[in-house]
């Protein structure tokens, strides 16, 4: 009996000890803790590839340094900021950064609107930047917040046609609010860098990367997420909105991607009903950093689908 006791006390530990452990793990992933957490300065700045890409964004932010107008809404209780370039166009762009990233990083994306000769809305998301918030709700509820700024480019910038320019979870954002029925008719298009299925399978592809073990922290991970954003990471997500995808799509993907895996990328395209569908592969480049490593190539496959919408 004592024997049993002490397995069963052990088992307890175990599971105190994992679960605690693993809230950590959500906290790092989606909760802000301070206003220095996810803001406007680099959120790599050990990473030299990401330190490129981010100089790249403040070379386009000084080349049109005081060129933009701030922008704020109020969506569901957030004050959400913004800044507005433009351009003198009649089109617009949001560029959707993904986790950890604010509107300064979304400049790195603005280089071929800007010579398109559209104009540019970068934003801070909920729990990002200057906006409000403290979960990232992993575009689940901030593609509500898109939808108001699309509103916004309309009814204050007379913008007819927008596109959603979205990288990582701000690509799965952008779907999420195409495939809405409560999209506005400016929204033209999307196109979507690195789109993953769900949540969870990018998630697990970071764990194994870190060579971090599975069991039982990501599902225990998922678990909190479920508990306290109030989604599902797993079984919700761009492989179960893509079906009401109808709006014209553009995926960008990488043959090197880890983390939104090609195979899943092939299967999300497949999968989508639009009557407008493209899917352009690149070679080489890691996960959101495509634009960076293929800067012709990426921006020239842009300017081509932007210019049929």
């Amino acid at each position: 009996m004592l024997a049993l006791y002490i397995a069963l006390g052990l088992i307890a530990f175990s599971a105190f000890f994992t679960m605690f452990f693993s809230y950590f793990i959500f906290r790092a992933l989606v909760v802000r803790t301070g206003k220095k957490i996810w803001g406007r300065q680099p959120s790599m700045p050990s990473d030299p590839e990401y330190m490129r890409l981010y100089n790249d964004a403040m070379e386009w932010g000084r080349l049109h340094e005081g060129g933009y107008v701030d922008v704020e809404i109020e969506n569901e209780g957030y004050r959400l900021y913004g800044q507005y370039f433009d351009f003198g166009a009649d089109r617009a762009v949001i560029i959707l950064p993904g986790r950890m990233e604010a509107c300064t990083y979304s400049y790195h994306y603005a280089w071929p609107y800007e010579k398109a000769g559209w104009n540019v809305l970068v934003i801070d998301t909920r729990a990002h930047g200057r906006s409000e918030g403290r979960l990232n709700h992993l575009g689940y509820f901030e593609y509500r917040d898109v939808i108001a700024w699309a509103k916004l480019l309309k009814e204050r910038f007379n913008m007819d046609k927008v596109v959603l320019h979205g990288v990582c979870i701000g690509s799965s954002t952008a779907l999420f609010a195409a495939a809405s029925k409560d999209c506005p008719d400016n929204i033209a298009g999307i196109i979507v860098d690195g789109m993953y299925q769900c949540f969870y399978d990018s998630c697990r592809n970071h764990m194994i990367k870190d060579k971090r073990p599975l069991f039982p922290f990501l599902a225990e991970t998922m678990f909190y997420i479920r508990l306290f954003c109030r989604i599902d990471p797993k079984n919700d997500g761009p492989k179960k909105r893509i079906h009401d995808m109808r709006l014209p799509i553009l995926f960008l993907h990488s043959r090197e991607d880890l983390f939104s895996t090609p195979d899943k990328a092939q299967e999300l395209y497949d999968m989508c009903p639009s009557e407008r569908k493209y899917i352009h592969w690149f070679e080489h480049g890691g996960h959101s950093r495509l634009r960076l490593i293929n800067p012709e190539e990426y921006d020239r496959t842009v300017t081509d689908y932007i210019s049929t919408l």
